[in-house]
């Protein structure tokens, strides 16, 4: 068949289907009950709480003795799952943050517990036992012309007792979605945080943004691992323009780890803030002494 139809045009889809069937079954001269390829199938999702196997399962290159899984009971030390994961992004061996999909995968394990977490709060609180009644009586008719209202922008001050409950479920999917890192709830929640900080510190003097780049700074591409840059000079060399964007995309976590430490240098050696203690230095930066600050990383 390969020689006169090597692209297989002409071989029908069953006689494909019956080939690869025969392939998987065992030759009539062997002895042996299974195939030579098994898949494991179930109707059932494997659950990520509580399941060791899970992660070193899907990532074997990574875990190539089956063991260091996230949620092992039989640790002495009990170790929380962003803690872990942490520790994994900052191992001498950076085969976890050079990995395509595992910090993908692994932020958005971080995203649901935390949202599962926060679901659990609300659910038992006593507020949400009184709202409860109301959401369950509210019909799919209500629901869609409440969303209309909002839509459109219309006023409010015409929406019957039904409709009013439906916002009173919107305020409760804001709450539980407030703790999820990057969610539009989340900045919600922060943009309340500063005003609670307009009323008790008063209005801000001084707004700025600071964004440090990391392709462009040695400092980068030392923490990268580059180890032909001389911070020591003047003016330090660093590699041509598509080897940096290669070394910031290669190692993201080195990205993060320059952001953190840029940060933390301007409001340290500019600004006068002690981390330590939470508050401004006796010497102050070059505005003062800094009483309060609030900042949000896009």
């Amino acid at each position: 068949m390969g020689v006169i139809d090597p692209e297989l045009t002409r071989i029908p889809a069953r006689k494909l289907t019956a080939n690869a069937l025969r392939q998987l079954a065992p030759s009539i001269n062997e002895t042996e009950d299974t195939p030579d390829l098994i898949l494991h199938h179930g109707k059932d999702p494997i659950s990520e709480y509580n399941n060791p196997d899970l992660i070193p399962g899907m990532y074997p290159t990574l875990y190539p003795f089956g063991i260091g899984g996230f949620d092992d009971k039989s640790r002495p030390t009990s170790l929380s799952f962003e803690n872990q994961a942490n520790y994994y992004l900052n191992l001498a061996d950076k085969s976890f943050r050079y990995h395509y999909f595992f910090i993908f995968v692994i932020l958005n394990m971080i995203q649901r517990r935390r949202a599962h977490l926060h679901t659990s709060f609300t659910v038992k609180s006593a507020r949400f036992q009184l709202v409860a009644p109301s959401l369950t009586s509210l019909s799919s008719e209500t629901l869609f012309d409440v969303a209309e209202v909002i839509e459109n922008e219309r006023t409010t001050a015409s929406l019957t007792p039904d409709q009013r409950r439906a916002l009173d479920l919107l305020r409760y999917i804001n709450t539980i979605a407030t703790k999820i890192p990057g969610s539009y709830a989340a900045k919600i929640s922060a943009r309340t945080e500063i005003r609670s900080y307009f009323s008790y510190f008063g209005l801000p003097h001084l707004f700025f943004t600071f964004n440090p780049s990391a392709v462009h700074s040695p400092i980068f591409h030392v923490m990268y691992g580059d180890k032909t840059i001389d911070l020591e000079s003047r003016y330090p060399k660093v590699p041509l323009p598509a080897e940096r964007v290669r070394q910031l995309a290669h190692d993201p976590v080195a990205a993060a780890d320059f952001y953190d430490f840029a940060v933390k240098a301007l409001f340290e050696h500019l600004l006068g803030w002690d981390y330590s203690k939470r508050a401004s230095t006796e010497r102050g930066g070059i505005f003062g002494r800094i009483r309060a600050f609030y900042a949000a990383t896009e």
